[in-house]
């Protein structure tokens, strides 16, 4: 377990917005991205064994936890300019991108439309937004899949649903997604819990899934498109996550014009690096740090 006591807390101010980091090292940067209805401390095995030899932060994005709950800019845009935003205040002209599953969706829009910012990426079972909006129409499998993303357009009930029955969900929603049901002992969904309980926090959750599926999120590409990424990327994927198809992965070269390795975690759920922590330490390190 990391020692929590070299792990420092500051917000920083990015986009309009005040964003919790939470930071440990010295060195290049890396930032870590966590998902949906989670907070920094998905990086709770990552933060020390890569502050060894990096300066590594940890947001929680807008809306989440200790972060700013504004009642708008949870678009993939916005959400990408508060983390560019955030590596310019940290006093860094870029750095390595590593996003966990909708954390790794901010990552992919943001090494496309700041590519200066990234200088290498790391996708932990994350999906492009433009392949995830395909797939949903095409992917019969993916439309099953992700019940819980079109049940939360509906207005306010998934709100109420969730603040009633809360403590329940949250057990269920990581120990369902999770081969490795270890992974969420009692005491770690609890801190879940506890940081949506924060007032706005629910409802700025799914202001992300609602975002996804409107109608300028569709029509974006289609004004603005972006070319391929041009950081060298490194896609880890556990292949048992019951959230994502594994096709999903099909056509991630077409995405990426830099060096691309793709790695299959065996007998691994959707948290990736709550579940194989040891296993997703090493790959990120050998890919950030490739002399070690």
């Amino acid at each position: 377990m990391a020692q929590i006591s070299q792990w420092q807390h500051q917000f920083v101010k990015t986009n309009q917005v005040r964003l919790h980091c939470v930071t440990q090292g010295e060195g290049e940067l890396v930032i870590l991205l966590h998902s949906y209805l989670e907070f920094w401390y998905s990086w709770r095995h990552q933060l020390s064994a890569l502050a060894r030899h990096f300066k590594v932060v940890v947001p929680d994005l807008r809306g989440c936890n200790d972060s700013e709950k504004p009642q708008d800019g949870y678009d993939l845009d916005t959400i990408s300019r508060d983390i560019a935003g955030l590596i310019d205040a940290l006093g860094y002209s870029q750095a390595h991108v590593v996003g966990h599953a909708w954390g790794g969706t901010i990552a992919w829009q943001l090494a496309q439309t700041t590519p200066a910012s990234v200088h290498k990426l790391a996708i932990l079972n994350g999906v492009h937004p433009l392949q995830f909006r395909q797939a949903l129409v095409s992917n019969v499998d993916q439309l099953r899949r992700s019940w819980q993303l079109l049940v939360a357009q509906i207005p306010n009930m998934p709100e109420w649903l969730l603040e009633q029955t809360l403590p329940e969900f949250v057990q269920s929603f990581f120990q369902n997604q999770a081969v490795r049901k270890g992974a969420f002992p009692t005491e770690v969904t609890r801190l879940y819990q506890a940081a949506l309980q924060k007032p706005g926090a629910i409802a700025a959750a799914l202001r992300y899934y609602r975002q996804l599926l409107s109608l300028p999120a569709w029509l974006a590409p289609l004004w603005a498109p972006h070319g391929a990424i041009n950081a060298p990327t490194l896609v880890l994927w556990g292949e048992d996550d019951a959230l994502f198809n594994s096709k999903l992965l099909e056509n991630v070269g077409e995405l990426v014009k830099a060096p691309l390795k793709i790695e299959r975690i065996p007998h691994c759920g959707h948290w990736i690096q709550q579940e194989a922590p040891l296993t997703v330490n090493r790959s990120l390190l050998k890919f950030l740090r490739p002399s070690s």
